[in-house]
């Protein structure tokens, strides 16, 4: 959420820089909206003010005009909620404004490659598909899964439900141990509040699964991503400066409606409505934001290194960029069956954008300053298990267990 003094005092620089987001703001609509707000609560003290002096007198006949300034209280407070409502409306579904280093462009064709990583694997055979590989016995089970939960929706079994358990508690040991993040196993039912604060709610309410409570006062949702309860954590907070950074990992599972991707990666594990995801989460000082979310990619990079997976780094142009994000490097795995990298984690810096909306913030030498937020994925599970399974796979059908990854598969060579 952005300050509305700073939008007041630059409106044509936001309706630019929202511009280069993919989003028409319209100057006129706020500044009548802003312009209104403000003049109903100035009525609204002005009349307040005069009935606190007539409460002084004692004089008999200023009871009938302090009744009549109350209506006009009451009914110009009413007036002021819905046009703050309005405002609100308007204000909370701006995107965050992208650094000055991100490319400007429309979609992903003004991404910019930054990096390459490894060298890919040379097969002497036709390499298979991870649901190829996963057919030989049925360890990946889409069928299954249809009849229990419908589509989008994956069973693994034996060998391949280990691989995944030993990747999620690699990249958990690896973030703990060298990376020093705090590990955190959070709730996975979160409130409307909470969604609000990292920017699910209200905009992209149709990507979230909701559950219905009975008696309850409060809307409750599924976790698209644990990026939404750890960056939550420090909410309503004010932190010891002398505390930051704060870094916190958590693996859980994450549910999305994938709402905007009808008929898009239909088959196979690459979009599912629940995967597993490794998340990484930093607190930090504004300042500090680009170091930070260099440490952070290089945390992700390092996962797909140790596995000796060859990746890609990219750094999104303004129009591909997540709605709460300033900056966003994508990390992309080779993934050998579709001959092309595909994205397996995001590492976005946010800013102080949603800290305004969490109101976490920590004390500084000129007051009270809003935090800055970080996140990213150290790595999505199920996209690191097509990756692991095509460019680890060898002409029988069996997939060979990288050395570093041996001691979780109870030290098995192949699966």
């Amino acid at each position: 959420m952005h300050n509305i003094k700073d939008i007041r005092k630059n409106l044509e620089n936001f309706k630019k820089k929202l511009s280069d987001r993919n989003f028409t703001f319209e100057i006129n609509v706020f500044e009548d909206l802003d312009n209104k707000n403000r003049k109903l609560i100035n009525e609204k003290e002005k009349l307040e003010q005069e009935k606190k002096i007539l409460s002084k007198s004692k004089d008999k006949s200023n009871f009938e005009k302090s009744k009549k300034i109350s209506e006009k209280i009451a009914e110009i407070s009413n007036d002021q909620l819905i046009t703050q409502k309005k405002l609100n409306d308007l204000l909370f579904i701006l995107p965050n404004l992208a650094s000055e280093d991100v490319p400007v462009g429309k979609d992903d064709k003004s991404n910019k490659l930054i990096d390459k990583y490894g060298t890919k694997k040379k097969f002497t055979f036709k390499p298979k598909s991870h649901v190829e590989i996963g057919q030989i016995n049925n360890d990946i089970d889409f069928d299954l899964s249809t009849r229990l939960s419908g589509s989008r929706f994956v069973v693994l079994k034996n060998k391949i439900a280990l691989l995944e358990r030993a990747l999620i508690n690699f990249m958990l040991d690896i973030h703990t141990n060298e990376f020093e993040y705090t590990e955190i196993s959070p709730p996975l039912i979160v409130n409307e509040d909470v969604m609000f604060g990292t920017g699910q709610l209200p905009k992209f309410e149709e990507d979230q699964f909701e559950i219905k409570f009975e008696n309850s006062d409060q809307r409750k949702f599924l976790i698209p991503t644990a990026e939404v309860v750890l960056t939550n954590l420090v909410r309503k907070s004010i932190l010891d400066k002398n505390k930051l950074p704060l870094r916190y990992v958590a693996s859980t599972p994450c549910f999305r409606k994938e709402a905007g991707s009808y008929g898009k990666d239909t088959k196979g594990m690459i979009r599912q409505h629940q995967f597993y995801k490794v998340e990484l989460v930093s607190i930090v000082e504004a300042k500090n934001c680009n170091t930070e979310l260099e440490r952070m990619l290089n945390c992700a990079k390092k996962i797909l290194e140790k596995l000796e997976i060859p990746f890609q780094v990219i750094l999104l142009s303004t129009g591909d960029m997540g709605f709460s994000a300033e900056k966003t490097f994508d990390i992309e795995a080779w993934i050998p069956s579709e001959n092309k990298f595909r994205e397996i984690s995001s590492c976005s810096s946010c800013g102080s954008f949603q800290a305004r909306r969490m109101g976490a913030k920590y004390k500084s030498k000129d007051g009270n300053d809003f935090v800055s937020t970080l996140n990213g994925s150290g790595l999505a599970v199920g996209r690191l298990m097509i990756a692991l399974l095509e460019n680890n796979q060898n002409q029988d059908g069996s997939v060979t267990i990288p050395d570093v990854l041996k001691k979780y598969m109870n030290n098995l060579d192949k699966i």
